[in-house]
């Protein structure tokens, strides 16, 4: 494989999300490995996680949706596409309920469900506070923002537009899950043309 690509899911989810599957059949024929691991449910584990992933994998390009998106937005000096990120999971769970989530993938611990509480929304708060830290005229570079016209879950256009400008910022016809059609038409063109950038 010539390049490796780090698939980062969404809330609730896990790496075995139809996304990263459709990716990793997709992007293989081109060379590229796609990983894509299960992003601890603590948002204190999940960032720590995260970075110690980077820097074994040292993805050519990370491929990021939803909570994800926030998560990767911090992963500074990587090349990565943030599709529809999600940077107020704080408010947005406060808002949605707490109690017993049900996962929408399967988890390879064989968790079917996980809770949603104070202590989560507390540490969602707290890394919520380093988004946005740090931003350099080489990393703004790096960073690329896809939204769904019809997300009616999340929009944080404004607060990307403000931080990382117009220049990678794309609009597509969609929701705020990824389908086949998006997929296809928006994220994998992209991807195909970072990696053949590099």
């Amino acid at each position: 494989m010539n390049h490796t690509l780090l698939y980062i899911h969404g809330f609730a989810s896990s790496g075995a999300t139809g996304t990263a599957t459709n990716m990793r059949s997709a992007l293989y024929p081109d060379g590229v490995q796609v990983i894509a691991p299960d992003v601890p449910v603590m948002p204190a584990e999940a960032l720590p996680f995260l970075r110690q992933q980077v820097e074994t994998l040292q993805p050519d390009l990370i491929v990021a949706t939803s909570m994800g998106a926030m998560y990767a937005e911090q992963l500074r000096g990587y090349r990565r596409i943030l599709v529809n990120p999600s940077f107020f999971m704080a408010k947005l769970l406060t808002f949605m309920g707490m109690g017993r989530k049900t996962f929408r993938n399967p988890r390879q611990d064989g968790a079917k469900d996980f809770k949603v509480d104070k202590e989560m929304i507390a540490q969602f708060r707290e890394v919520e506070k380093q988004s946005f830290q740090g931003i350099t005229p080489e990393d703004k570079a790096l960073v690329y923002g896809l939204f769904g016209e019809h997300d009616k879950r999340v929009n944080c256009q404004p607060q990307f537009l403000k931080h990382y400008g117009r220049d990678h910022f794309q609009l597509f016809d969609g929701e705020h899950f990824l389908n086949d059609a998006v997929l296809k038409h928006t994220v994998l063109p992209l991807v195909r043309q970072l990696l053949k950038a590099e």
